[in-house]
């Protein structure tokens, strides 16, 4: 029975599903000019800057995928 009432509500489209545009509460608290002036850094990111350590990383995990994209490719 539980069966049959389920595809009753999925033909009859009572779960219609999320909702097509996401909100945001950022979007929603401040107006569109203050979101267009904000900075972003990518060197400061929260109030803690990127060091050399950090630098290293990024280009360790570039290399990385790069590295393993290769021996897909190229066996």
């Amino acid at each position: 029975a539980d069966y049959y009432q389920l595809g009753f509500n999925l033909r009859s489209n009572i779960f219609q599903g999320g909702p097509l545009e996401s909100r945001s509460l950022m979007k929603d608290s401040y107006t569109p000019d203050v979101i267009e002036k904000a900075i972003r850094d990518p060197k400061n990111w929260h109030g803690r800057r990127t060091d050399e350590l950090g630098r290293w990383h990024q280009k360790n995990a570039l290399n990385l995928n790069l590295q393993k994209a290769f021996e897909e490719k190229y066996g």
